[in-house]
């Protein structure tokens, strides 16, 4: 615990340089502090794992009233930890991505301060803790996000969105929190946790849906979305990459501490509404992530989609602990947990290198990109990397946790209740479905935007980014190899992060070692022999088309079907290669098609030109969220006409008033 608060205090010291200091040393000092304050974490985080013992700390200088109590424990210690990965890297890249406003001396203020809630939400012991900084979360992103408000109107509109969604999530979350709290004798969680079990059933229930229904906004699950593919594509790279690896997960953190720990363990519908949340976003998430054309809205919609599988694990394992599956439960809540961590670390590298992109390119409009896999070679190489992580190639971190998650939804079939039967099936179906079209959204992500020929001047002209930003991109590719090469060095270590979640108490549901092979059910993964048998077969694949080459056979451009001349109007665009995918979903997506034809002077039989688009909104966003919006502001015009500067009539609206509370005291 002490080197926790060495890490949040470096992160304090951080953001007071970054305010004070001038513009060449700001960003160094703070980014060097970040990346000590990381390293910090991360060893505070492992020690905590490894001991699987619980340190607190109380104090009153920060909070004076309440008082401010952290205590670290192996569940908390599993999203210190996420943080830390994601904010070393960010730290470093930091270093050759700021330019403009982000360094700025707010942003330079700022961002670490972001850093320091992230590490602080997981530890915060109380009410009062854990609001102020989630609070200190929420402000500090919705700030960052806002750094270009100048330049950008989407960046103004989206921290718009953003404040107001993370405002009352906060406030659905504090809800929450007071009924336990008026309930359970005290604010401190230890106290909340004692007197659980004598709560009313219908103050247990409610508690948890408020504090569902916030926590989810954070984590980004349909319906309460509508903020994460607005902010993460307009907040800068480095904040992209914290918001999507490490912010959403503390949504998932919060569920997971109210429902699991707090209120032990709760209902058996609690967590098939968590689960049915999660299949939800899962589907809505992969489906838009196939139709986007932006690569960073790209991205965000995929968090939607791999959060909602991790929502989908957590609910399984919950319905499962309620029903006796405890050993099941162990094996789906570790499994969630993995593919957590493996989130974090492909998809902040993919942030980063979209960041890196849109740097070298000016752009990340995949219909204008192309060609960059020779004009940046080693942003591309990683990028493939955390794109083949994504779609759970073997032997890499994505099919791990997604391979131990199939296997724990699989063995809970046997001996539980309906619901729970049903639950799990669903959840089987939205894995396999979701992965098929995480698939083809990033392959056509890495195939449309890196390979063949490039279609902007941008992308023809782009150079390789600093050395800076391509060691943090490769920084967190390398726990994508790790943790599929050898998920079995960190299990026990989920293990214990996912009894002290659920209060399960059961054995280690994967036996020691650096394979993933169950110890109390059928099923074993050994990624080494799969990783030779791959090398392997990559090896006989050169050497047949090594002896190919030499038989002297024509060499042509790939795909060009025996053409000598390609030119990039001839490859597919980004939008042409969904197309089909969204005649076939057209009733969910409801794409936006303009066609506009301009005619030859001479004739109106002859085309000048054509001009073709093609947009896909939000459903929820369209369907739901604007409908309200324009409500309000219907309602809003409405009420203006009453402030017509009459002092009568606001006399007139205060005696009404009266006489109504008269009325009712009376």
């Amino acid at each position: 615990m002490s080197l926790l608060l060495v890490a949040l205090g470096l992160c304090a010291i951080a953001s007071l340089l970054g305010a004070l200091l001038p513009a060449p040393a700001r960003v160094t000092s703070s980014s060097v502090l970040v990346l000590a304050a990381s390293c910090c974490a991360a060893a505070s985080s492992v020690s905590a794992l490894r001991g699987a013992h619980v340190t607190s700390v109380h104090s009153t200088a920060l909070l004076p009233l309440t008082g401010m109590t952290m205590t670290l424990d192996p569940l908390g210690a599993v999203f210190v930890a996420i943080t830390a990965m994601v904010a070393a890297a960010v730290s470093i890249y930091n270093l050759g991505y700021v330019t403009g406003a982000l360094g700025s001396r707010s942003a330079s203020c700022l961002l670490p301060v972001f850093v320091l809630s992230l590490l602080a939400v997981p530890v915060a012991a109380s009410v009062a803790t854990l609001m102020f900084f989630w609070e200190l979360m929420a402000m500090s992103s919705m700030l960052l996000i806002a750094v270009e408000h100048r330049h950008r109107a989407e960046a103004r509109d989206a921290t718009l969105w953003y404040g107001t969604m993370t405002q009352l999530g906060a406030g659905s979350i504090l809800l929450g929190l007071l009924v336990l709290t008026i309930h359970g004798g005290g604010q401190s969680f230890a106290s909340i946790a004692a007197h659980a079990g004598a709560l009313p059933r219908v103050a247990r229930s409610t508690a948890f849906l408020l504090v569902l229904l916030g926590f989810a906004s954070k984590a980004g699950a349909v319906p309460l979305h509508a903020w994460l593919p607005k902010a993460h594509p307009e907040a800068p790279t480095p904040v992209s990459a914290l918001m999507s690896g490490a912010m959403v997960a503390t949504g998932v953190y919060g569920i997971l501490r109210v429902g699991g720990d707090l209120l032990g363990g709760g209902t058996l519908w609690w967590w098939v509404a968590v689960a049915a949340i999660g299949v939800v976003s899962a589907l809505f998430g992969a489906l838009h992530a196939t139709a986007s054309s932006d690569l960073k809205g790209l991205l965000a919609y995929s968090t939607i989609d791999v959060v909602g599988l991790v929502l989908v694990g957590v609910g399984a394992a919950g319905a499962l602990s309620v029903t006796g599956r405890r050993g099941a439960a162990e094996l789906t809540m570790v499994a969630a947990l993995l593919l957590l961590v493996a989130h974090a670390a492909f998809k902040g590298a993919l942030f980063l290198g979209a960041g890196a992109v849109d740097r070298a390119a000016g752009t990340r409009d995949l219909n204008l990109l192309g060609g960059l896999a020779r004009r940046l070679p080693v942003t591309s190489g990683l990028f493939a990397l955390a794109t083949l992580t994504i779609v759970a190639v073997p032997t890499l971190a994505g099919f791990s946790g997604e391979w131990l998650l199939l296997q724990g939804l699989l063995h809970g079939f046997g001996g539980t209740s309906t619901p729970t039967l049903i639950t799990l099936l669903i959840g089987v179906v939205a894995l396999a479905l979701s992965g098929g079209l995480t698939a083809v959204a990033f392959v056509k992500a890495f195939g449309i935007g890196f390979l063949g020929q490039a279609r902007s001047a941008g992308a023809s002209r782009a150079v390789e980014v600093p050395r800076a930003m391509q060691l943090a991109t490769g920084l967190l590719c390398v726990p994508c190899v790790l943790l599929g090469v050898a998920p079995g060095l960190i299990v026990p270590w989920l293990s214990r992060a996912a009894n002290e979640g659920l209060h399960l108490r059961a054995r280690r549901p994967v036996a020691e070692g650096t394979s993933l092979v169950l110890s109390r059910f059928q099923g074993a993964f050994e990624p080494l022999l799969v990783l030779a048998a791959l090398a392997a077969a990559l090896a006989a694949i050169w050497i047949v088309t090594s002896l190919a080459a030499r038989r002297g056979r024509r060499r042509v451009a790939a795909w060009g079907c025996g053409r000598e001349a390609q030119t990039p109007r001839m490859q597919y665009t980004a939008t042409s290669f969904g197309e089909p995918l969204q005649r076939v979903f057209v009733d969910v997506l409801r794409p936006d098609v303009d066609l506009e034809v301009t005619h030859e002077t001479e004739s109106k039989y002859y085309e000048q030109a054509l001009a073709y688009e093609n947009r896909v909104e939000d459903a929820v966003e369209r369907s739901v969220y604007r409908p309200v919006i324009a409500g309000f502001r219907r309602y809003g015009d409405a009420v203006r006409g009453l402030q017509n500067g009459s002092i009568h009539r606001y006399l007139a609206f205060g005696f009404i008033a009266l006489l109504v509370v008269l009325v009712v005291l009376a």
